[in-house]
């Protein structure tokens, strides 16, 4: 099965790549990425090509023919909203999302329907509030933008997951590729990490499964199980919180 992937530089991405790699029913992975990917340097699977690709709102035809054949899509570009100012932040987190989700459209067919997995995060929310991070307020707002392309194409079948706690301290094949992490996440991590894996796991998303999941996903897997308290329905459109994520994925019983 072909597979698409941005986002494969980060923390994230870089999980679900690693899980791409290691799962025998991916038969292709197309990297969309501005710069070289070194995990996909280093590994030389030839399974994998990473296109560059400099503007992320636009799909020209030749980009859009190397990713034809791909039945998924896990959308894993993102950035924090420290690190960039609001404009910036809308842009990179639902601009170019929705500019991939109707280009992708395309690779869709009667046969075998697109699957874009958005990976949103745990407190968004698609009804904000007066004093709702702008973090919340963007990624729901992009939800609900995916719900209305899935109502008008019932070819995109988009979903959402909304990550917590993601993890990658036992998670050694991404640890020489994923982003440095700022000092005060280095500062609290020793304390937070712990608390969280054993105090409080339905935040916690270890980066091995994640990837899993999300792949699994993107295959157009769990279709049959989105019935439940945890994962809020759109329309047809899924948005996963992490407890969905974790039961789904065989971490929690219940």
């Amino acid at each position: 099965m072909h597979v698409i992937l941005t986002g494969a530089t980060g923390l994230v991405g870089s999980g679900v790549l690693d899980a791409m790699i290691k799962m025998k029913d991916v038969t292709k992975i197309s990297i969309l990425s501005r710069r070289p990917v070194k995990m996909a340097e280093d590994v030389k699977d030839p399974r994998i090509n990473v296109i560059i690709h400099k503007d992320f709102e636009k799909y020209d035809s030749e980009v859009l023919s190397q990713l034809k054949g791909a039945s998924g899509c896990v959308w894993a570009l993102g950035i924090s909203q420290t690190q960039v100012g609001k404009e910036e932040y809308v842009k990179i987190t639902k601009d170019y999302a929705l500019a991939a989700s109707k280009a992708f459209q395309t690779l869709a067919s009667e046969q075998e329907p697109f699957n874009f997995v958005y990976v949103s995060g745990g407190g968004a929310t698609t009804q904000p509030g007066r004093f709702s991070a702008i973090f919340a307020r963007v990624k729901g707002e992009t939800e609900l933008a995916l719900a209305e392309m899935r109502r008008a194409n019932p070819l995109f079948h988009g979903s959402s997951i909304r990550p917590a706690y993601i993890d990658a301290s036992k998670h050694d094949a991404i640890k020489p590729y994923i982003p440095v992490q700022n000092a005060l996440y280095r500062a609290l991590n020793p304390i937070m990490g712990p608390a969280i894996r054993f105090g409080a796991q339905w935040a916690w998303s270890p980066t091995p499964d994640l990837g899993r999941f999300l792949t699994e996903m993107a295959m157009g897997r769990y279709k049959d199980q989105f019935k439940a308290k945890d994962i809020q329905m759109e329309g047809e459109f899924p948005i996963l919180e992490n407890s969905a994520f974790r039961r789904l994925a065989g971490l929690d019983r219940k």
